[in-house]
């Protein structure tokens, strides 16, 4: 690797330093011919990184990993997880390196990841690549997830590296960079448990505390208080995630961080048509990680966490389980909380109004759309037409009308308020034949279609001319058998 020269930026390596046994120094593959595909000006400022010095020679080896600043320590991460329910003791970065540690412009440390940057120690038999469709994949949805306010890993930039990758065909080739609070998951303290190095676990702790939850330090059992934080934040995620629709796909335990952040967008997908039981993963055929599956999957997940802290929670192992147990019932009410709010304020209620009227009407909206398998985006976003007198679009959606018409009448008698509704009910995700159509595109070289995909996703409640596509469901009411792969 050579100093970069050209953008003064400061790598940090704390988590390289602090935490040894989970890091192993190495260092990315080259690109035959790096081509920056799309860069995230908007994270770049707010990295404090110069989008033009990006986009030089030497930016480009920066976010492919093949040039870094003099002091950094790249490392690819150890973790363990369990996938699909079965424990995987030794899983790690298998194409993935952590560059390092980056200060944004709030004084907040982020961290700087690549993935597809070449084949790493955990590499599993993988060549470690990563192909164009599936990183801009993650860049799509993952700044879809940020614009709609969920809690996400960021895409900062893709780079075609020039080099092809073979999958079922030989695809074009591609790393992805990007950004996260940090990239500890389940996985990370999984692995630090099993090495039985109490010590190991205990610092792993403290540096989650440092970085995710401070005030957890001055309370008297600060991995209890780190355990419940872990919690909230999980149970927040999961009922936003599935407000808009957003089935992760691959909630392994791996795939869960302590932040509370979306990450690893693979097999993932948007709901179109409101059903359950929905799975968009290639490889979940039996329906684990299924739409209506994932606050229990969390709360599994969430588990085994708290089995990796007992031995921090108390000296005795059945006052830590009793304790670990009481936090972890805290996750269902805190989701059923979130869940309840969230709807209410989608319905143009008020978030805390738990009245039975207002619960009836949200539990009635609930199964019109699953009886008629309504598109839930547009659902949602045609009822603040009804509440400002037109019934017409929504009429459009829902094929019980009378039941619908029924059901409209009470709940206007609860006078919904149709401009809040707009400020939190989307009119753009990113539709899954969209999003196949701009990286099938961009596979060949086309990247066209990508800018007004990213235009309308990133704005996702602001109306506008034009973007009608954008808005509409799929062309098949059959597309709900829509499948997503993890792309490795």
């Amino acid at each position: 690797m050579t100093a970069i020269t050209a953008i003064p930026v400061a790598l940090g390596n704390r988590f390289a330093t602090e935490l040894p046994e989970l890091a192993v120094p190495w260092r990315a593959e080259e690109s035959p011919d790096p081509t920056l595909l799309v860069l995230n000006m908007e994270l770049a400022a707010e990295l404090r990184l110069d989008p033009t010095a990006l986009r030089t020679p030497a930016g480009v080896g920066l976010l492919t990993g093949t040039t870094v600043p003099e002091g950094a320590t790249p490392a690819a991460q150890a973790y363990a997880g369990h996938q699909f329910g079965a424990y995987s003791p030794r899983l790690g970065d298998g194409r993935a390196l952590l560059l390092g540690e980056l200060e944004d412009e709030h004084g907040r440390l982020r961290d700087l990841h690549l993935k597809g940057s070449g084949r790493t120690p955990f590499a599993r038999g993988g060549d470690g690549l990563a192909a164009v469709g599936p990183m801009l994949r993650e860049y799509i949805v993952s700044e879809a997830m940020h614009a709609l306010g969920i809690p996400t890993t960021r895409s900062l930039a893709v780079v075609a590296t020039g080099r092809f990758v073979r999958r079922d065909e030989w695809l074009p080739g591609a790393v992805l960079a990007r950004v996260a609070s940090s990239h500890l998951r389940v996985g990370t303290f999984q692995y630090a448990r099993a090495t039985g190095d109490i010590g190991l676990l205990r610092r792993l702790a403290d540096h989650a505390i440092e970085r995710h939850a401070p005030s957890a330090a001055d309370d008297a059992h600060p991995y209890l208080a780190l355990l419940r934080a872990v919690i909230s934040a999980q149970a927040r995620l999961v009922a936003q995630w599935m407000l808009v629709g957003f089935v992760h796909g691959v909630m392994n335990t791996d795939n869960m961080t302590i932040s509370g952040e979306t990450i690893d967008y693979g097999p993932c997908a948007f709901m179109e048509g409101f059903d359950p039981a929905t799975v968009y993963s290639s490889i979940d055929a039996g329906g684990r990680y299924a739409y209506g599956n994932q606050p229990a999957i969390a709360e599994w997940n969430l588990t085994r966490f708290a089995e990796t802290l007992l031995p921090l929670l108390a000296e005795q192992q059945d006052d830590a389980i009793a304790l670990a147990l009481e936090a972890l019932g805290d996750f269902a009410p805190q989701h059923r909380a979130a869940w309840s709010a969230g709807l209410r304020s989608k319905l143009g209620l008020r978030a805390d109004d738990d009245g039975q009227e207002a619960t009836l009407v949200v539990d009635e909206l609930l199964a019109l759309l699953e009886s008629g398998r309504v598109d839930l985006t547009s659902g949602f976003r045609s009822l603040s037409s009804v509440a400002r007198g037109s019934s017409e679009a929504a009429h459009g959606l829902f094929d019980h009308r009378a039941a619908f018409d029924a059901w409209a009448e009470r709940w206007l008698a609860l006078r919904p308020d149709a401009d809040a509704m707009d400020r939190v009910n989307p009119v753009y995700i990113p539709r899954n034949h969209l999003v196949e159509e701009a990286l099938a595109a961009a596979t060949e070289g086309d990247l066209d279609p990508l800018g007004p995909l990213l235009d309308a996703v990133s704005r996702p409640f602001d109306e506008r001319e034009g973007l009608e596509r954008y808005a509409a469901p799929g062309p098949e009411r059959s597309f709900r058998a829509y499948r997503t792969y993890c792309g490795t």
